[in-house]
C-alpha cells in the first residue's frame, strides 16, 4: 500500500511540473491585451520555466544537464513551484494560486518523508 502511495505522490510531482507550466502560459495569455505580447510571454515563459528545469531539474535531478542536490535542489522547487503558484496569482487567480501551492507543500513533505528526493 505504502508503495502504491509513493507511486501516486511520484505521479502528483510529474502534474504538479506540467501545471506550473500551464500557469506561466496562462499569465503570459493574459498578460496584455496586445497579442504580440501574450504570444512572446505565453509561450516565452514556459520556454524559460523548461530550459531552467531541463538544466537543473529534470528526473529529480537524474537527467539534469547540471544536477542539483540538498538545498540548491529544494531552492530550485520552491523557485519552481512557486514561480507556477505566482503566475496564477498574478493572472488574477488567488484562489487556484494558494490550491496549487498547497499541493505542491504536501507533495515535498511526502517527498522528503518517503525519501523520493
Amino acid at each position: 500500500m505504502l508503495a502504491l502511495a509513493k507511486n501516486a505522490n511520484a505521479v502528483l510531482m510529474f502534474f504538479l511540473e506540467l501545471g506550473v507550466l500551464a500557469s506561466v502560459a496562462y499569465w503570459g495569455f493574459t498578460l496584455s491585451p496586445n497579442w504580440w505580447i501574450k504570444l512572446l510571454a505565453g509561450l516565452g515563459g514556459p520556454a524559460l520555466f523548461i530550459a531552467a528545469w531541463a538544466l537543473f531539474g529534470a528526473g529529480g535531478g537524474a537527467n539534469a544537464t547540471i544536477p542539483l542536490t540538498g538545498l540548491a535542489r529544494a531552492a530550485l522547487e520552491i523557485l519552481w513551484f512557486g514561480g507556477g503558484a505566482l503566475a496564477l496569482y498574478a493572472a488574477g487567480r488567488a484562489t487556484p494560486a494558494i490550491v496549487f501551492a498547497a499541493v505542491f507543500v504536501v507533495n515535498a513533505v511526502l517527498r522528503l518523508i518517503w525519501k523520493q528526493v
